[in-house]
């Protein structure tokens, strides 16, 4: 069991889980010693009637540090990062400020661990990669379930934080739906009716060549894993892109025709031939709305069995050895909207329908495995085996141990199937499904402690603390081992759990920390929908690119990450992953195919994320650069920074531009910031946006813009720092060792605990980031220090408040 003391104005743990800062000599008397330079150089602007920055010091003195611990945190961090006094102004002695900002960081220290903060969240409900996630690892299948339910929302940057995960009747509704699919996918359902899927393929997917996961031998196309409910028929399909100019791309003008290929499970089911001479005549003859009657039935399929379960569906193209005579001269992206440049056919999307003349369920689908973990040999035996397989199930679901009360009603919706007719595969489908809309699974919920008073902290338990793990490290449900360490109370073990930590870091659920944590902080998940660059300009990008840009920013986190590499290998590694379509974007040579693989880099230029194009994109428009959007992005996600936001009034960037000839996006921004309203913010955050503006629009590197004006990146950040291109600017981030570890490890705090940080979380993240210096600030040793925490261990009992309504009162 764990027990927390409090020792010389710092947090130990018994046990060495964790040691917090030990307070020296006498930070505050420093502070009275140096609290004139906030008079001197601070209240001019910070005070009652100017309230610069929303800020106040006037009649300030020491006590308010204990008093407005928030406040001095603000105060503290633009001492720390020299934004405060503005770089223009009158500048206190580099000692004097250094010294004070180290003993109000000390007071803040101690006065946060003597009374160290934990939350009180007391339900948390899945959001919906977690429960996508958690279905996986309950039944093994993969659920695209995005269209069934609705987005999440979010704050602070993240859609796990549990005041965001609101309930509402209509999203009750969709999990009851969302229950039964399934279900239907774990165990197969004979009475599935007939119905139509589809899988769309991004209009801008060039489909030139192989792409990455379909068999050898084929072109484009789309692959996907289906659940088949039922062994039965079923028919395969898909449609052509249609132009606005030249109608069905790629079937005309072709002396031989395509191969249209449909596999399942990679072997061959149906093939048809699209194109060719008899094709063209028919679109010169009758044009190209009568050519879709010819075309369409050879993109379907004949009825094809199919047995229960997950199969792999291709729905794509043979690939043909040389160049069609038709094929104009290739670009990157073959897509482009007014004409089909390649004469190549290429698919919209792929369909599926049924099942037809259904014959039953196969008892070969994996997941049923992890269902029935016993089978009745008899009638009388069916009972106690679903009583087995709703416990086996329910414990994983529902994240701890299981008692009676928590089975009756799983096993209530047994009984009643059973008693309308249904037979015992039909009475154990109702239980599974009635097992996924109980709170115990949709919500973590988090116990009270009768043995500390309301408003005091408490350890969380071992079950509590092994989903918490789970969920900040997997986005999922914790497996059967960090269940039983838990329920033998060994979890919480120095040893034991710095070793399930590393266990799951090593472990491939982990990409759901790389894919989920990096889709937030960087944005990532943005890339699809405000990643659209102008077809004119930049005509070769398509959505392979936008894809592999993404994948480049996730692999070079997971190296990071599993290698045990400083956190600093994010912004300096001299090397990234590219495959041979972003290796061509980045004009790097030797890269051949679609396998991402290691790249040494030769460019410093392009070194860590600043050179990554997934970044430099997403913070550009669809034309051009944007100094602004960059400045701001970077300044917030890694200074960690923010500017306050833009009044409503401010003008287009582009009526800044000189009338009467070619001028750059820097001089339109310097014209824009004569405004004094403006320059304000625009001294923070422009010098970072013009540092990177040697990269273009889509992270192309170039000397001069599309005006051939030549490219000025020289600037200097607020804290007075000269810099001129990317390397220069992450040098400057990365002069202070503690700057751009403390932002990460603040994002990953916010990120493990679903909530926001309280001024009294800022001490515990400074904390995290001195342990972490003493390896390297490796990025494990981060999560291992934030898994360590006292926020992250502890909780604060809520008090009682009458007619409260719990999980328990809802009669699971």
């Amino acid at each position: 069991m764990r027990k927390w003391h409090y020792a010389g104005g710092g947090l130990v743990i018994a046990g060495g889980i964790a040691a917090y800062v030990h307070v020296s000599g006498q930070p505050e008397a420093v502070l009275a010693r140096n609290w004139e330079m906030l008079d001197s150089y601070c209240v001019e602007c910070h005070n009652d009637t100017e309230y610069t920055g929303d800020m106040s010091l006037e009649g300030m003195t020491l006590d308010d540090v204990h008093a407005n611990a928030e406040l001095f945190e603000e105060i503290r961090r633009r001492l720390k990062l020299g934004v405060m006094p503005p770089r223009d102004g009158p500048q206190p002695d580099p000692a004097v400020r250094a010294e004070f900002v180290n003993a109000l960081t000390e007071t803040l220290d101690a006065a946060a661990f003597a009374e160290p903060y934990a939350s009180s969240t007391k339900v948390h409900r899945l959001n919906r990669a977690e429960y996508a996630n958690a279905i996986r690892d309950l039944f093994g299948i993969e659920a695209e379930l995005t269209e069934l339910l609705p987005s999440d929302g979010g704050d602070f940057g993240f859609d796990n934080i549990a005041d965001m995960l609101t309930t509402s009747p209509l999203l009750l509704e969709r999990y009851l739906t969302v229950a039964f699919r399934v279900t239907d996918m774990a165990m197969g359902n004979a009475e599935a009716v007939p119905g139509r899927i589809t899988y769309r393929i991004p209009f801008d997917t060039t489909q030139d060549y192989h792409r990455e996961g379909l068999p050898l031998g084929t072109r484009g196309g789309i692959e996907v894993t289906h659940h088949f409910p039922a062994d039965g028929e079923y028919v395969f399909g898909g449609r052509l892109l249609r132009g606005v100019e030249e109608g069905l791309f790629g079937v005309e003008g072709h002396d031989r025709p395509h191969e249209f290929v449909v596999l399942l499970d990679d072997e061959v089911v149906y093939t048809a031939e699209i194109g060719g001479a008899e094709d063209h005549q028919i679109s010169l003859d009758e044009g190209f709305n009568a050519l879709q009657f010819e075309i369409d039935p050879r993109l379907t399929s004949p009825s094809i069995p199919v047995t229960a379960g997950p199969h792999t569906v291709a729905v794509t193209w043979k690939e043909q050895p040389g160049a069609d005579q038709s094929v104009w001269e290739r670009v990157d992206r073959s897509t482009l909207e007014i004409h089909n440049p390649s004469g190549i056919p290429r698919l919209e999307l792929a369909y599926l329908e049924g099942p037809f003349d259904v014959t039953g369920v196969s008892d070969n689908i994996p997941s049923r495995d992890s269902i029935f973990v016993c089978e009745p040999a008899a009638e009388a035996e069916e009972a106690a085996c679903a009583e087995q397989i709703a416990r086996t199930i329910a414990r994983r679901a529902f994240r701890r141990p299981v008692t009676a009360d928590d089975i009756a009603s799983p096993l209530a919706f047994y009984e009643d199937e059973r008693a309308f007719g249904g037979d015992f595969n039909a009475g154990i489908h109702a239980a599974v499904s009635r097992i996924l809309v109980s709170p115990w699974f949709l919500f973590r919920a988090e116990n009270e402690s009768p043995d500390v008073p309301a408003g005091s902290s408490h350890p969380i338990s071992d079950i509590e603390l092994a989903s918490r793990l789970s969920f900040f490290l997997w986005s999922s449900i914790p497996d059967d081992e960090l269940i039983n360490l838990a329920e033998q109370g060994r979890l919480t073990e120095p040893s034991v759990l710095e070793e399930q930590v590393r266990r799951m870091i090593a472990d491939s659920r982990s990409d759901a920390l790389v894919e989920n944590f990096t889709g937030q902080w960087l944005q990532l998940r943005n890339l699809n929908s405000r990643v659209r660059p102008n077809l004119l300009l930049f005509p070769d990008f398509d959505d392979n690119l936008r894809q592999a840009l993404r994948r480049e920013t996730e692999l070079l986190f997971a190296h990071v990450l599993r290698e045990d590499l400083p956190v600093h290998e994010l912004m300096n590694a001299s090397y990234t992953f590219l495959n041979q379509r972003l290796a061509r974007h980045y004009a790097v040579a030797g890269v051949n195919g679609q396998r991402f693989r290691r790249v040494e880099l030769e460019d410093p230029n392009r070194w860590g994320l600043f050179g990554h194009g997934s970044l430099l994109s997403l913070t550009s428009q669809g034309t051009r650069t944007s100094p602004i959007v960059r400045g701001k992005f970077l300044v917030t996600e890694f200074w960690n920074n923010p500017p306050p936001a833009p009044p409503d009034d401010v003008p287009e960037l582009e009526a800044s531009a000189p009338k009467d000839r070619p001028s750059t996006v820097r001089e339109q921004l310097e014209l824009h910031r004569e405004n004094p309203n403006c320059a304000a913010c625009h001294d923070n955050i422009d010098p970072i946006g013009f540092a990177l503006e040697n990269f273009n629009a889509v992270g192309q590197w170039r000397e001069l813009d599309r005006q051939g004006l030549e490219i000025d990146a020289a600037g200097t950040l607020a804290d007075g720092t000269p810099v001129d291109g990317p390397v220069e600017l992450r040098n400057a981030l990365l002069a202070d060792p503690e700057l751009f570890a403390g932002t990460v490890t603040e994002k990953l705090m916010i990120y493990a605990l679903g909530r926001g940080l309280e001024p009294a979380d800022r001490p515990v993240v400074r904390q995290v980031v001195r342990k972490a210096a003493g390896q390297n600030y490796s990025l494990e040793s981060i999560i291992l220090a934030i898994v360590d925490s006292f926020p992250f261990q502890m909780r604060r009992n809520l008090p009682a408040v009458d007619g409260a309504v719990t999980i328990a009162d809802t009669g699971e």
